[in-house]
């Protein structure tokens, strides 16, 4: 399946919730939850009951969206979250917040997982010292990413920079701010993932 490159603001509209996929625009007055009601299309404004399996869909859309992820790959992170000890649902969001671009936008260099996503994808940060551009590769405690020393001369990098220094970070990360690099120094828990997920109705749609 092709990558969404429709406007992203239809994304929200679509599940209802903010997904923040526009950075600061959400937080404002231009977001398009706080301009229009309903979803999108004709029949956007129309109330429908919404049934068990509709909203166990919804979810995992909401999902997939908020961390820019294809269904493809999304089935694959979640059979391995099955194999896993533990609770499926929170092995599932736990492997997608230690994904490479969820880390660049939780130490603040981003204002959303797209704009986190292009930044690994132009290869700006490095991985234990090694360039990547994979913004899907899975890091882990002990795990080193570091903004490249090339691209600190960049404009769009140097504003970044700027914004990270107020940006909030997880426990699960610690960061250098001065010299923008984050070392996982754990791997996530459920209680570190501020977005309000209900995953276990991923895992019922799933496991039908």
């Amino acid at each position: 399946m092709a990558r969404y490159t429709g406007p992203s603001c239809r994304l929200c509209r679509r599940e209802g919730r903010k997904l923040f996929l526009k950075g600061d625009r959400c937080t404002s007055d231009k977001c398009a939850l706080v301009k229009r009601e309903g979803a999108p299309g004709q029949h956007g404004t129309s109330r429908k009951k919404v049934e068990e399996y509709g909203r166990q869909l919804r979810e995992k859309q909401t999902a997939k969206r908020y961390y820019g992820v294809q269904e493809r790959q999304f089935r694959k992170y979640y059979d391995k979250a099955e194999k896993k000890q533990g609770i499926t649902g929170e092995n599932l969001l736990i492997q997608l917040e230690t994904r490479l671009d969820n880390v660049v936008y939780r130490m603040g260099m981003a204002s959303s997982h797209k704009e986190a996503r292009q930044l690994v994808l132009h290869a700006h940060f490095c991985l234990n010292g090694k360039k990547v551009n994979i913004p899907s590769m899975l890091v882990k405690p002990g795990d080193v990413v570091s903004l490249k020393e090339g691209s600190r001369d960049s404009a769009k990098i140097k504003d970044l920079i700027e914004r990270m220094q107020t940006a909030v970070i997880p426990k699960w990360l610690d960061v250098d701010k001065t010299n923008v690099k984050a070392k996982v120094v754990s791997m996530p828990e459920r209680d570190d993932i501020d977005f309000e997920f209900n995953e276990q109705l991923i895992v019922e749609l799933y496991s039908k």
